[in-house]
């Protein structure tokens, strides 16, 4: 975990922050909503504090544009998403922070679940996140979205093969297929997602059959999965979307090679829609600026934000009318699934298990 001091405000200095820290480590990391939320307009100036597991050094741009329409300044802590909720909890009472960002629905479940995050209630979120973006008691809001697509080698594999991930378990795939490891949230969610919609015991024979396809064991973050499936170590991958959009925008020659010979596939199309996640956020429970951390909250989903959202690092908006950008935008139209993201962290748990007994490592 680690301290930020942004251009826009100094390290957070008036709080006791815990000792020992080491630097912040990775975490990784279509549907529609009609309203347009305006830039929040106040004159009201403070700060929030913010403990965020979003790595991406270029959400600083979005931090500084708060500012400067708020006048509130923000103080940055980074860690995991389990160091953060962690850190809360030892806090207590006394905890100094405002807002939790995480990269994945499962970790705001939890901290909704364990009491961590109060309501908000906000029109302006309610009306422009989609209800399955958010926690039904309004203590979380999606703030951007990326699917879990497949990538393929063009190479070997002719996208008439694809259709959806219930296929990757057919043994037509067996020894082609490479995943990120049962620890990663993003599979958990998905794994879980399947669980809401198939049941456990189809998820778990689906889970078994994917598990005997995998062409090596769950190794590297989701870069590391394209750039196997590029070098023929597999013919395909799950990964997030905007882990390929990052790299087809790369000016960098080596980015340009792995992208040069793979595809990027949306499956389930016909089969309730992609699986999506998001980056979220929501208020703690004992912030001491509650105020100012709504404003930071609506301040997310007005068409600036979202806008330097979908820029800086390739992910779908969660507000209808703000548009992806434009390599992003190259993936096409697909449609995602609309099962309420929810749901996935109510079966985080039994999803890890399942995981664990068809050996997924």
């Amino acid at each position: 975990m680690k301290s930020r001091s942004l251009t826009l405000c100094g390290l957070f200095l008036g709080l006791t922050l815990a000792t020992g820290c080491t630097p912040a480590t990775e975490n990784n990391g279509a549907t529609d909503s009609g309203a347009t939320p305006e830039t929040p307009s106040t004159e009201a100036t403070g700060e929030i504090n913010l403990y965020s597991s979003r790595h991406y050094d270029s959400d600083a741009e979005l931090y500084e544009a708060f500012t400067e329409a708020t006048g509130i300044e923000v103080n940055l802590i980074e860690g995991s998403d389990d160091e953060l909720l962690e850190r809360v909890r030892t806090e207590g009472q006394n905890s100094p922070a405002d807002v939790l960002i995480t990269v994945d629905v499962a970790r705001l479940w939890r901290a909704q679940a364990d009491g961590l995050l109060q309501p908000t209630e906000s029109e302006v979120l309610t009306s422009a996140i989609p209800a399955e973006l958010r926690s039904s008691d309004n203590t979380w809001f999606g703030l951007t979205k990326r699917a879990r697509v497949i990538v393929y080698n063009t190479e070997t594999v002719q996208p008439s093969e694809l259709s959806t991930y219930e296929n990757l378990a057919d043994p037509q795939w067996q020894g082609r297929v490479c995943v990120r490891s049962s620890s990663n949230t993003y599979n958990q969610s998905l794994v879980a997602a399947k669980i809401v919609e198939k049941g456990v015991e189809a998820t778990e024979a689906w889970a078994r059959g994917l598990v005997a396809n995998f062409a090596r064991e769950p190794e590297g973050n989701d870069t590391a999965q394209i750039q196997a499936v590029a070098s023929g170590v597999c013919d395909v991958a799950l990964v997030n979307s905007y882990y390929v959009a990052r790299l087809r925008a790369s000016e960098d020659p080596q980015d340009q090679e792995i992208v040069a010979n793979i595809g990027a596939f949306f499956p389930n199309q016909d089969d309730g829609g992609t699986h999506i996640n998001i980056s979220g956020a929501g208020m703690l429970a004992n912030a001491p600026n509650p105020e100012a951390a709504r404003e930071f909250l609506e301040f997310m989903v007005t068409p600036e934000a979202q806008e330097i959202f979908a820029n800086n690092n390739n992910e779908y908006p969660v507000v209808a009318s703000v548009a992806p950008n434009a390599t992003v935008a190259e993936f096409g139209e697909w449609t995602a699934s609309t099962l309420p993201l929810e749901s996935f962290g109510e079966q985080n748990a039994a999803a890890v298990m399942l995981m664990d007994r068809v050996g997924w490592k």
